[in-house]
């Protein structure tokens, strides 16, 4: 598209007709004798970042001028100079309905440049004020078809969509969207009560079912040690005495012991 647009305004020229023709032999007689006054006014400059747009007696000259140094030819000529360099601005924050109807408000902020001066100019009144217009717009269109879930959690390919279309909005205007990005999701405050609950409301339901598979975890450490216990006779008299040991370590002022298990042996067996 950038292509076929400058080959179109190359091929225009500098057919200005006679009346142009007159004026322009005018123009270099009157820059001869006021010599070398006209100088001043007849030499531009434009920096490395920039470039000049020319015309003449309202035709547009083919190819853009600069960097450094150019000649014009006053009263005839005129320039429109171009900033290359990478420019950004800020989105200003948008009240959209997303998917599933909730009202978010979002900002975002683009990163663009003009990669063909001539077109910038041409083309588009004022193409850093139009691509913000369109910004705004594609930013309400793209995140009204997407879920309140999807804009947090896929903000990188919500940003890679955006740009893509702003892009290709942008070429017929020579200028590259090079970069978009969310910058921030505000929720309303009923809404963000509301997450922050069903968020809670998750925890402690994931708490619990950690607590009760340690619980049972713990159940089959217990089973498995009271069966090793059972089926070793002095097991259970090393684990009376080593809670003994451990009340005693306590500092208690009354230890009550229970009945030895040696005389509760007998009884055991007896009911056997």
């Amino acid at each position: 598209m950038e292509n076929s647009e400058a080959r179109k305004y190359d091929s225009e020229g500098d057919d200005s007709g006679c009346c142009g023709i007159i004026l322009k032999v005018i123009s270099l007689v009157l820059i001869v004798i006021t010599f070398p006054i006209s100088i001043c006014m007849t030499l531009k400059i434009v920096q490395e970042y920039e470039r000049a747009v020319m015309f003449r007696l309202g035709r547009v000259l083919p190819g853009a001028r600069g960097p450094g140094i150019f000649f014009i030819i006053p009263c005839l000529d005129n320039f429109v100079k171009v900033d290359l360099r990478t420019v950004s601005f800020d989105v200003p924050p948008q009240e959209i309905l997303t998917k599933d109807s909730v009202t978010v408000a979002v900002d975002a902020v683009v990163y663009y440049r003009i990669s063909n001066p001539m077109i910038s100019v041409v083309n588009v009144e004022d193409c850093s004020r139009s691509t913000r217009l369109l910004s705004q717009t594609t930013l309400r269109n793209i995140l009204g078809t997407k879920t309140l879930s999807d804009i947090l959690s896929e903000r990188e390919t919500v940003a890679t969509n955006m740009q893509s279309v702003l892009d290709e909005g942008t070429d017929p205007w020579g200028v590259k969207v090079e970069r978009v990005e969310i910058k921030d999701v505000r929720l309303p405050v009923q809404l963000q009560r509301a997450m922050a609950a069903e968020a809670e409301a998750t925890r402690d339901a994931r708490a619990k079912v950690i607590a009760a598979e340690g619980e049972q975890n713990a159940s089959r450490a217990l089973k498995e040690a009271a069966d090793v216990i059972s089926e070793a006779s002095g097991a259970l008299q090393l684990r009376y005495l080593q809670t003994l040991t451990q009340i005693s370590a306590e500092k208690n002022s009354t230890i009550i012991f229970p009945l030895p298990i040696e005389l509760m042996s007998a009884f055991i067996e007896r009911k056997k």
